[in-house]
């Protein structure tokens, strides 16, 4: 059972490289080792830290888009998360002011934590600084009064001498510090081109790195003065009711519903494919869909029955002669956008059906080549539909998020997938008989009709 008082923190940093991710993690999977059912969510578009969220807490992780699904989102999306759960964790995203570029503070941490009515918890490296540290908390703290700090945890402490100055410079600001953490060799968890790697390519070791961050957050942290922060936040401002899967708002497509027959839509997953929101999956679920998921790394068949297919983010460009040689599979997929099934497919999804990833074949469902490049291609993005396809009418208007290294050429079809508003005004991926491919990131809770729209091609294709 969930209440909109569910006890929870907020663990936020100056800036990116502070250790968030390690004390967010940590203090879920310790919070667990005590018997308490933790809720664990992500501040933002990430895909990865979720994973690891998962693995400390047995449960799913979840991301608090402000951007991508709209603040009024926030709260629902969260208490829906945080069902039958004693206590949840948000791990915030950059510094805790730093937002969607030009938006002001939207999509920030401060954002996400005064639209839950959450005490942050400031994790500070304190490598570089002692007297200093004082000056930089009270500078968060006032920068905002509506964002309450309620506590500081200091990361990569030298010494006990060098942990004294700072509790000593602390105490004028009046927060409490509710963990100290020494420096020591950094807990295993490597990172390639867009960031930590992916719980399913390593889990053995994820397993082992969580278990570290936890014994690390345990011996360095007050965990029951967290717990007691935690449960001082009151009701979830505005009176948000959780989000439930099967309710839309007006402005969905009235022509898609949950009756008629259960189509089964195939969902990659794997190493190969591991970005995805949970909510899309329910989605289709509430929608009226049989969802199965399949690895094309190692399945040679669509699962039996396939009406349509989903492929979204991940890391082809690593798995590209392994994805390559399962030849089978790449055949199935290509017989079944040719017979016009619906498939839906972003960022790695694209790659995946392009002709060639860096030179390996793939499933050339599109006459486009897709390679590697030194350039990060990053940023929320503001779409409008450009034509009519199994995911939107033309004309609607989306919100998504863009993370790659990888360019593919052309960048956009006959018929694009999407026109890129503001600034960067562009045309990007393609759209061909039931084929929707682009590299947008796109989270469907924003718009429910997309998943009924896409279920509803599939019971009709």
């Amino acid at each position: 059972m969930v209440t909109p008082s569910t006890p929870r923190l907020v663990v936020a940093a100056p800036s990116s490289g502070s250790g968030k991710t390690t004390v967010a993690t940590g203090l879920m999977a310790a919070f667990a080792a005590r018997g308490l059912a933790v809720s664990p969510h992500k501040v933002g578009p990430d895909y990865i830290d979720p994973g690891y969220h998962a693995l400390a807490t047995g449960r799913t992780g979840r991301n608090l888009d402000a951007y991508l699904c709209g603040p009024e989102l926030v709260a629902p999306l969260f208490l829906h998360g945080a069902r039958g759960c004693d206590i949840a964790v948000v791990e915030g995203v950059m510094g805790l002011y730093d937002g969607a570029a030009g938006e002001g503070e939207l999509a920030s941490t401060a954002q996400v934590a005064k639209l839950l009515g959450a005490p942050v918890v400031l994790v500070v490296d304190a490598s570089a600084q002692s007297r200093s540290v004082a000056a930089l908390v009270h500078g968060f703290m006032s920068w905002d009064p509506q964002v309450r700090i309620g506590g500081v945890i200091l990361n990569k402490v030298g010494s006990a001498r060098h942990e004294a100055l700072l509790r000593e410079a602390l105490e004028s600001v009046g927060v409490p510090v509710l963990g100290v953490l020494r420096r020591a060799p950094l807990v295993e968890t490597p990172s390639r081109h867009l960031g930590l790697v992916p719980v399913a390519e390593r889990r053995a070791l994820a397993v082992s790195a969580v278990s570290e961050m936890a014994e690390l957050v345990s011996r360095g942290c007050d965990l029951p003065a967290l717990e007691a922060l935690a449960r001082t936040a009151g009701a979830v401002p505005g009176g948000a009711a959780p989000w439930t899967p099967g309710l839309s708002p007006t402005h969905d497509d009235p022509s898609a519903s949950a009756e008629g027959p259960r189509p089964r839509i195939a969902v990659a997953g794997g190493p190969a494919f591991t970005f995805s929101y949970a909510e899309h999956t329910e989605l289709l679920t509430a929608a009226g869909a049989e969802v199965v998921t399949f690895d094309p790394l190692r399945d040679e068949e669509l699962p039996d029955g396939t009406a349509g297919l989903v492929i979204g983010g991940g890391f082809p460009e690593v798995y590209a002669a392994e994805l390559s040689a399962n030849e089978p599979l790449r055949k199935a997929v290509a017989e079944l956008a040719l017979s016009g099934a619906p498939v839906a497919a972003e960022c790695a999804g694209l790659l995946y059906l392009s002709r060639e990833l860096d030179g390996s074949p793939m499933c050339g469902v599109l006459d486009a080549t897709a390679r590697m490049t030194r350039r990060l291609t990053l940023g929320y993005r503001d779409a409008v539909a450009v034509g009519d396809s199994v995911l939107a009418a033309a004309g609607a208007r989306m919100r998504g998020h863009e993370f790659h290294r990888t360019v593919v050429e052309p960048g956009a079809g006959a018929a694009p997938a999407w026109g890129i508003r503001g600034r960067e005004r562009r045309v990007e991926g393609f759209v061909q008989r039931g084929v929707h491919a682009s590299y947008l990131h796109t989270h469907w809770a924003s718009e429910p009709g997309v998943a009924r729209r896409f279920v509803e091609r599939c019971r009709t294709s």
